[in-house]
């Protein structure tokens, strides 16, 4: 019943951040962070899957406008100890349409109270908004 508790807190957290989406747990698991998460670890106990040596992979979409638009990816390495969840490292990456790595940018020797809120994270591979040049407006000239 612990790890169910800091579950939730961990889960909670990270969803108060903007991290409400769709993740994968190892690959699989499809669903909101608790409800992934949770699903590893009931088939890990049941032993249709098994534990990782190092950190649990979650990944999904931060933003996604369709298949023919960027699309940005956010992958978190999370450390699973004795019931206990951490995070360890976060990767945020902006594709275009056919999977070409825009930009990326890795977040290491987090915590998931120091780890950016989804909005900031989202911010860090995004190009920045061009700037028009000033537009005079036009003279008559004689």
């Amino acid at each position: 019943m612990e790890a169910l508790s800091d579950l939730n807190t961990f889960a909670k957290i990270l969803t108060d951040k903007g991290y409400n989406g769709y993740f994968h747990t190892q690959g699989a698991y499809a669903g909101k962070l608790k409800k992934s998460i949770g699903e590893y670890l009931e088939n890990c106990q049941k032993g249709t899957d098994s534990l990782p040596k190092q950190d649990l992979l979650l990944t999904g979409y931060l933003q996604w406008s369709g298949e023919d638009k960027p699309s940005v990816e956010c992958s978190m390495w999370v450390k699973y100890l004795n019931g206990k969840f951490s995070l360890n490292r976060m990767e945020v990456t902006r594709k275009d349409q056919f999977g070409q790595l825009l930009k990326k940018s890795e977040l290491t020797n987090l915590s998931v109270i120091s780890a950016p809120k989804e909005v900031e994270a989202v911010a860090l591979v995004n190009e920045e908004p061009k700037q028009k040049a000033g537009q005079s407006p036009k003279r008559f000239k004689l």
